[in-house]
């Protein structure tokens, strides 16, 4: 009798304890919750800069102030991305044919559409222009203009939107034929994701393998990252009967099965995804653009919710648990174009804001 009366204590006491850990998780879920937590997360990045406002950097925490803008309709936040386009005069970066140096131009592309404000769309339109007329020079593993994943995320959303805003087909055709010639040299029918780079492809002539301590291939968690992200905000863009809206489509929904399986139990990513043991600990940057890239599926439709919803909700509990005391977003990998693993709760990247942005302000239109 004492033994049933203790595993029923037992029993209750592991019930309420479930209880009470999904209650209190439930909190990371409510609009109010959220929307706070992304102007902290915002505050304080914006009271600490840190790079060239035009370097793509700022691109990618732009990207997650305009998404912050739109979710929380703050005046206050609208002011800050201003004064950026104003102390940037609404130029892309000096490098003309480098996507890096595109991504700022997003922002100013949304800006435009709220205000209508010409200045904030005609320098790219005139980098644009000299873009189309400038043959690209290849050497080396440089083999195409769009030649490293991360590009994905930085120029086709501006050159899309540019497209799509003055309804003006040579952007499309363009981020059509640079994605494509990107597609076919990094991206892995094996694993479906994206090499970060031709110094990263397996058994390619003249090119040494690299590989992770356990034998496999690198992939690195925030270049797919950039990757997803950048899908994302294409299809976002595109019209439903676009032409090629299927092979990004594809694109998407092959990645997202690959991120989804390599899910760890605190909810977040590695950053390298194949090898989660030799990088233990979530890292910021790259979790936060799949959180905001699966729950943009979800709520588009192109993602079975019973499927992703789960996977999505213990990401964000995930995410928010590495938000720091002051708001900033920590354990946010460093720059570098390969997995790190020297970060920290005090290692923080205007980038990985950005992501937590951008994540935020897809959470907030789950149903759940």
């Amino acid at each position: 009798m004492n033994r049933l009366i203790s595993t029923l204590i037992i029993s209750l006491l592991i019930a309420s304890t479930t209880v009470a850990g999904t209650k209190n998780n439930e909190k990371y879920f409510k609009d109010s919750y959220i929307k706070k937590t992304m102007k902290k997360a915002l505050d304080w990045q914006l009271e600490h800069p840190k790079h060239n406002l035009h370097d793509w950097t700022n691109g990618a925490f732009y990207a997650g102030v305009f998404a912050a803008y739109q979710t929380t309709e703050s005046p206050k936040i609208w002011k800050a991305m201003y004064e950026m386009g104003e102390a940037n005069e609404w130029k892309p970066g000096p490098r003309l044919q480098h996507a890096d140096d595109h991504a700022i131009c997003q922002t100013y592309i949304n800006m435009y559409r709220v205000s209508g404000e010409k200045k904030m769309i005609e320098p790219f339109q005139e980098t644009f222009a000299r873009f189309m007329d400038t043959p690209y020079e290849s050497k080396g593993i440089h083999k195409i203009t769009w030649w490293w994943c991360d590009a994905l995320f930085m120029a086709p959303p501006a050159f899309v939107k540019m497209g799509i805003t003055f309804n003006d087909p040579k952007y499309l055709e363009a981020t059509d034929k640079l994605w494509k010639e990107c597609y076919d040299l990094l991206w892995d029918e094996e694993y479906h994701l994206y090499a970060r780079d031709m110094s990263y492809k397996w058994n390619e002539p003249g090119i040494e393998t690299k590989k992770e301590a356990n034998g496999k291939k690198i992939f690195w968690s925030r270049g797919n990252g950039w990757v997803m992200g950048g899908l994302v905000r294409v299809l976002s863009e595109l019209p439903q009967d676009y032409p090629n809206r299927d092979f990004y489509v594809k694109n998407f929904k092959e990645m997202a099965e690959s991120i989804l399986a390599l899910q760890q139990e605190d909810g977040l990513w590695r950053a390298s995804l194949l090898d989660p043991d030799s990088y233990p600990g979530g890292e910021a940057s790259g979790s936060g653009f799949y959180i905001y890239a699966l729950a943009w599926g979800i709520n588009n439709g192109l993602l079975e919710a019973e499927k992703y919803l789960p996977a999505v909700e213990k990401a964000w509990i995930g995410l928010n648990g590495l938000i720091q005391p002051d708001g900033h977003v920590g354990w946010c990998q460093p720059i570098g174009a390969d997995p790190k693993k020297n970060f920290k709760a005090e290692s923080w990247e205007v980038y990985g804001t950005g992501a937590f942005l951008l994540a935020g302000s897809e959470v907030i239109k789950l149903k759940r």
